[in-house]
């Protein structure tokens, strides 16, 4: 096994280098393809490791997918105008004039070559090489109709292999300043969003620079995950923050953007799901709330009120650091129509999901960041004559990770992350040999062309059980592949 792991990680290592070789002869990097086409600019301007945004990056996208300042200067392919300017000042006799812009349109495609680790048969068979699996084919959308609303949406076209269905993930309108503009507030400072989106999160799971997902947003609670199992209780719920919801969020960024708030009424996720223990739908509505602060701490404070520092490389970030606190409250439904328990009542189980994060920033070379989470769901059980339900021991689980960047140019990027889950749930169910169970991912990750970015990690996983057996596995896994966008 470990001759074969070492002939699959040097030749990929190997086609790699060449790669290098190769994309150090590349001009000035050029932006991603929605927004490189109407301003002419480059990727550095907006990331510094794509899809992450960099500080200008992310106070374009607080701005409405606009410049922060004399966005009209640097458009070089200008929206078609809906309408005259005089009709501005005749409102509400008139309609408001409007704006389309050119082709906001954007592809991205990923595919990546696994290498896993060989498992017991009792496990089951997965092979030890995987050939560029999934080859996920997306379409990007996004842009600005006028001067206070935006736009996001990404479909995958095709995802997991030949002809297999994607979804949507984002689909989002959003009114950028419309109830401040009414109520006299400041710019971007009391913003409308509706639509399908991902939770404003600390940090973005849809559009995450990682090959493998952040467990602790992936976690779910589940006392009997097969519909039956050792622990007591009905507790099944399949909600993670990672997942988009449908819904509604009012939220500002008032200091210059560097104190962000957001509330948010979603649908809860249940009904997106099939197993026997998901609801058809849910009348009350979850709520998710999320608050932020950012400090830079240069010394000079002109250098602190800049939007950004400009260097021979291109754009460069503040030093800094940022805190997160994030919170979700829903309602689990179980049993509507006597699904699990003919005769009785919909279960409803509270739950919710509570957390903090913190960023480090120096310039942008050295990036750190950290997040710890805590859930709890209520649980249920029959009583004695199976005439009603009871309350028991609630289900919890907590954990976190922390992951760190170093940029030894401005295209070779070295990364590593640490994944941390405690659920004695899991463990009593037969997922972990301990309550927590951890995983290391070192990675490397290269930008041969402004928009070919060639990716590279490997996740030192934690023990399982063996089902049947006295003995424990890690499911060790190598990915490497690309992710490019045009």
């Amino acid at each position: 096994m470990i001759r074969t792991f070492k002939w699959a990680f040097f030749n990929s290592l190997a086609v790699v280098s060449i790669l290098i070789v190769l994309g150090t002869s590349a001009p000035q990097l050029m932006a991603i393809p929605a927004f490189a086409r109407k301003y002419h600019t480059a990727c550095a301007t907006c990331h510094s490791n794509w899809p992450e945004l960099n500080d200008f990056g992310r106070a374009f996208k607080l701005n409405g997918f606009k410049f922060p300042k004399d966005d009209e200067d640097f458009l070089k392919e200008p929206p078609l105008m809906l309408g005259a300017e005089a009709q501005k000042e005749a409102f509400p006799h008139a309609i408001y004039p409007g704006e389309l812009p050119i082709l906001p349109i954007a592809f991205r495609y990923s595919g990546a070559f696994s290498y896993n680790s060989p498992l017991p048969s009792a496990v089951g068979y997965t092979p030890n090489t995987d050939l560029f699996e999934p080859n996920t084919l997306t379409i990007i959308g996004a842009g600005s109709l006028g001067p206070s609303v935006a736009f996001w949406f990404d479909n995958d076209l095709n995802a997991g292999g030949s002809g297999a269905n994607g979804g949507l993930g984002d689909g989002w309108i959003k009114a950028n300043n419309f109830l401040g503009y009414l109520l006299h507030v400041p710019k971007n400072d009391l913003n409308v969003r509706y639509g399908q989106f991902e939770l404003d999160l600390p940090w973005s799971q849809a559009r995450t620079i990682n090959l493998t997902n952040y467990a602790i947003w992936a976690e779910t609670a589940n006392v009997n995950p097969s519909g039956s199992g050792p622990l007591p209780g009905t507790t099944n719920n399949p909600f993670s923050l990672a997942s988009p919801q449908k819904g509604i969020e009012i939220g500002g960024y008032p200091n210059r953007g560097y104190t962000w708030w957001s509330i948010a009424a979603v649908n809860g996720q249940n009904s997106s799901y099939g197993s026997s223990f998901s609801p058809v739908g849910q009348d009350s509505k979850d709520v998710y709330v999320n608050l932020g602060q950012r400090f830079d701490l240069e010394r000079d404070p002109e250098v602190r009120k800049d939007v950004q520092a400009s260097g021979p490389t291109g754009i460069h970030d503040h030093t800094s650091i940022r805190f997160n606190a994030y919170g979700y409250y829903g309602v689990n439904e179980l049993n509507h129509a006597g699904a699990q328990f003919a005769g009785l009542p919909v279960i409803r189980e509270p739950f919710y999901r509570l957390g903090g994060a913190v960023t480090y920033k120096f310039r942008s070379n050295f990036e750190i960041w950290g997040l710890y989470q805590h859930a709890r769901d209520s649980n249920k059980a029959l009583n004695g004559d199976s005439t009603g339900f009871v309350s028991i021991t609630p289900v919890t689980y907590s954990g976190g990770f922390v992951e760190a960047e170093y940029w030894f140019y401005p295209w070779l990027i070295g990364m590593m992350r640490y994944d941390g889950v405690n659920s004695p749930t899991d463990r009593i169910n037969g997922v972990s040999r301990y309550d927590t169970r951890s995983t290391y991912s070192p990675a490397l990750q290269i930008l041969v062309r402004p928009n070919i970015k060639l990716e590279t990690q490997y996740t030192f996983n934690y023990e399982q059980p063996v089902p049947g057996a006295t003995t424990f596995y890690r499911s060790n896994q190598f990915l490497t592949g690309a992710d490019f966008v045009f």
